[in-house]
């Protein structure tokens, strides 16, 4: 084997889960009116290392969702995959974890979510798509600004 295809980048996903969910109706009175909810979301991701070769990312999403005052229902759920990633560049590390895993998590948390939402008896909730690319650039960017900050 030459050296050449020793050092190839590797980057699979090899197991994707739920990881943790709940749904929680605090109260039946939620039934009883007309449906105008108020949303609060709330979305975070998180990686760790395995061992040497392997990541698992998390995408983690809670949706409070009130009605005429009241919590109507509260969905927490965290998917989670499990990543080969071995031979990539050290600076392209943070990007493949923080915006590339989360973006192919990001439709099974959708489906999980709206599927929650929908057996709790309450109309379809498909969250909205995110660019997760121009997210990282963006926290990349005020991590920058806060660090000349810092420094000044």
């Amino acid at each position: 084997m030459s050296e050449e295809q020793q050092v190839q980048p590797q980057l699979a996903l090899e197991r994707i889960y739920t990881k943790d969910i709940s749904f929680e109706v605090p109260g039946t009175q939620v039934f009883t009116k007309a449906w105008e909810p108020e949303l609060n979301i709330n979305l975070s991701s998180s990686a760790e290392k395995i061992d040497p070769t392997h990541y698992e990312v998390s995408l983690k999403v809670v949706v409070q969702a009130n009605n005429a005052g009241e919590t109507a229902f509260i969905v927490d759920v965290t998917q989670a995959g499990i990543f080969l990633i071995d031979n990539v560049e050290e600076d392209r590390l943070p990007y493949i974890l923080g915006a590339y895993c989360p973006n192919i998590l990001f439709p099974f948390l959708r489906e999980a979510v709206n599927d929650m939402v929908t057996k709790g008896s309450f109309p379809q909730l498909l969250l909205t798509p995110i660019n997760f690319d121009a997210e990282f650039e963006a926290n990349l960017k005020r991590a920058q600004a806060q660090a000349v900050e810092g420094q000044a």
